[in-house]
Order: structure tokens, then C-alpha cells, then sequence
């Protein structure tokens, strides 16, 4: 298997053999951003934007704060943290696992190594559930493989009336999601283990939406970026990405009920397949949505009426 950018060289990596991180002395924080700019540019389309969030963190600055406080100096602990993150950054950390946080929906959401880093594409998974639930009444949601429970919390912020069970296999990923809830003030989701529909009980549902694993083994993204670094069981489905689609999709009818709807994230070149795997379940309106660069990413459809 290729390295994982953790362990790859310091060449590799495009850092100076023997001076893997050109950091000095970092008195000021107009000094730290420079150092830490230049640090990250090997690794990073935006070092600037990154040198920013991180030293935001440290010092509990907004960014504004930063451009007008830039003469202030660190103190020796500020310096010490934000040169370890730098650091691990520039060693292929993702930003996320290294303030712990990540922006989705415009809401803030803990994240930690044990979940995946929420990303805009999943976006359309929510807009798609938005559009299925209305605005008024309560509906029954179920979110399967919560995960960090951004895709239910987003739900439950814009529709307060309805009732979301969000459910995980791992217990870490859970307890970030239940803090989730709690941090964001929601007050309409229950966090549930199972795997899969397996703890339900023959519970039903109106809507089920889900971003499951669907990479496919071996794929090379899984050695590169942020991906390097994510739980594998989070992200491989088996050799073709479609092994959890799979059950996913077969079991979704017995906890649907009657013109219930089903909404599943899944990779760009996916979508076939997927609608594929929803028209042989004898699902109807079976149809698939782009994400904000035109790529197919959530496939649809309804479970028939009598």
C-alpha cells in the first residue's frame, strides 16, 4: 500500500531535508503567519488561509483581529502550540482534526480522527432532505451513519417540528454527535447505535437519507489529502463502493413507510448504479442530483403507495 503521508519522507513532502519546517522565532503574529505561510506552501493551494485558522485557534482571534492586532506578540504557549500544528499541518494533517472543528451548513460541528471531515459536496444530501420534509408537521427522518450528526442537526435546525433518529455503528462517532446536537441547540434528534437498521426494531419512517461509505477498495484517493488521514470504515464499501448502497437500499422499504422517500449520497461516477440499484427494489421517481460542481451526488426515490 502507498505511505501514508504521515510517514512519507520530508522530501516527499516537499520540506527541506534536515530543516523539515523553516520556522523562527515567532515574537509577533504578523512573524508567525510568515513563517508558517511559508511552511505551508509545499503542501497547501491556500498557506495563508490555513497560517489564519490555525493562529485564530491558538489565540482565540476572529481573523479580523488578527490584521489589526498583527504587532502583538505570541506568548512562549501560544509560539509552542502553533508551531505543533504548523507542524503536523504541513506533515498532511487535515486543518479539521487539528482545531477540532469544521463549518457545515453554516453551523460548527466538532469533528474528531474517529469521524469523517464534513464537506460541502454532502450539502446536497441536506438540501434534498429539505426538500422532502415540510416546513410544518412532523415527519419521522432517520440518518444512517451519522457520524460527526451534521447532515441531522442541519435537518433538525431548519425543520424544528420534525423527529430525527440518527444512527452510528462506532460509539466515539456518537459521542461527537450527541455533543453536536447539544452545541447547536437542537433538541429534535435522538443518537442511536446500530448498524445500519439493525437496533430500528421495525421502526418507520418518512424520509431516510444517508452518506455512507463509497469509495471503492484500492481507490488512490485514499492515500492522498484530508482522505489519508479518515477512518477507513467511514469511507471503503467494498470493491466496487456499493457494498453498504447495497443494504442501504435493500432494507429501505421495510422501514419506509407508505410513499416514504430515500435519499443517498454517493460518488461522482455512482449514479447509475445507484439508480440501478433503486428501480430493482422496486422503488419509484427514482432520480439523481448534482452538487455544486455539476457532479451527480444524491440519488432519490420513493417507496410506492397501495
Amino acid at each position: 500500500s502507498p505511505p501514508s503521508p504521515r510517514t512519507e519522507p520530508a522530501a516527499k513532502r516537499g520540506l527541506a531535508p534536515g530543516n523539515e519546517l523553516p520556522l523562527t522565532a515567532m515574537s509577533t503574529i504578523r512573524d508567525a503567519l510568515r513563517a508558517a505561510r511559508s511552511a505551508l506552501a509545499p503542501i497547501s493551494d491556500t498557506p495563508g488561509l490555513e497560517a489564519e485558522v490555525l493562529l485564530c485557534h491558538v489565540t482565540r482571534r476572529d481573523a479580523i483581529a488578527l490584521l489589526r492586532d498583527d504587532h502583538a506578540s505570541l506568548s512562549p504557549s501560544e509560539s509552542i502550540q502553533y508551531d505543533d500544528l504548523v507542524r503536523r499541518r504541513a506533515e498532511g494533517e487535515p486543518i479539521a482534526y487539528l482545531t477540532g472543528e469544521r463549518e457545515f451548513w453554516s453551523l460548527r460541528f466538532r469533528v474528531s480522527s474517529q469521524t469523517l471531515i464534513p464537506r460541502p459536496d454532502t450539502e446536497t444530501l441536506v438540501e434534498r432532505a429539505l426538500a422532502l420534509i415540510p416546513e410544518t408537521g412532523m415527519s419521522r427522518v432517520l440518518d444512517l451513519g451519522t457520524g460527526t450528526g451534521n447532515v441531522a442537526v442541519s435537518i433538525a435546525r431548519a425543520r424544528p417540528a420534525c423527529r430525527i433518529t440518527a444512527v452510528d455503528i462506532d460509539e466515539s462517532a456518537l459521542t461527537v454527535a450527541a455533543d453536536n446536537v447539544r452545541s447547536n441547540g437542537v433538541s429534535n434528534v435522538e443518537c442511536i447505535k446500530s448498524d445500519w437498521y439493525g437496533a430500528l426494531d421495525g421502526r418507520v419512517f418518512d424520509v431516510i437519507v444517508s452518506n455512507p461509505p463509497y469509495v471503492a477498495e484500492g481507490d488512490t484517493h485514499l492515500w492522498t489529502g484530508d482522505v489519508a488521514h479518515e477512518p477507513r470504515r467511514a469511507l471503503v464499501s467494498g470493491v466496487d463502493g456499493l457494498d453498504d448502497i447495497r443494504l442501504l437500499v435493500s432494507g429501505a422499504a421495510c422501514h419506509l413507510a407508505e410513499d416514504g422517500q430515500l435519499a443517498i449520497e454517493h460518488g461522482a461516477d455512482q449514479g447509475q448504479a445507484v439508480r440501478a440499484l433503486m428501480v430493482a427494489a422496486d422503488f419509484v421517481d427514482v432520480a439523481t442530483f448534482p452538487d455544486l460542481g455539476g457532479r451527480e451526488r444524491v440519488t432519490g426515490a420513493r417507496r410506492p403507495g397501495p
